[in-house]
């Protein structure tokens, strides 16, 4: 018994300490970001441009819904059918967005390291409160 109790520990640990690592690097999310910044603003004053709506207030957003941004309609129809924007969504879509969403109009072939994906979502998180 107490061997396997023993055993059991380093599981536990993992555990407790795994939302901490979930919720990532908010000063690398910042220069992650950068790689976005053609296409999309956020922060104070950030503005749709053509290419890419505000990404202020994304997370916890139904998707396609901010009223002066062109979306695609694979977009559009996403957030009719219900999505919106949490973590573990844009965890998802952020990975190919391509894969996520067929026939949306990003070109953006997608961030394959989780942890890049998870501080951009941590920057993100900072502006959607």
């Amino acid at each position: 018994m107490t061997a396997r109790l023993w055993s059991s520990i380093p599981l536990i640990l993992i555990l407790i300490a795994q939302p901490v690592a979930a919720q990532g690097d908010t000063e690398n999310g910042k220069e992650v970001f950068k790689v976005c910044r053609s296409c999309h603003q956020v922060g104070d004053g950030a503005r749709n441009t053509l290419l890419g709506p505000s990404l202020n207030g994304i997370i916890g957003r139904k998707a396609g819904t901010i009223s002066d941004f062109a979306y695609s309609d694979a977009n559009k129809q996403a957030g009719e059918k219900g999505l919106v924007w949490t973590e573990d969504k844009l965890l998802e879509y952020l990975r190919s967005p391509a894969d996520f969403m067929p026939g949306n109009k990003m070109k953006f072939t997608g961030l394959k390291d989780q942890e890049d994906r998870r501080d951009i979502i941590a920057y993100l998180k900072q502006f959607s409160k």
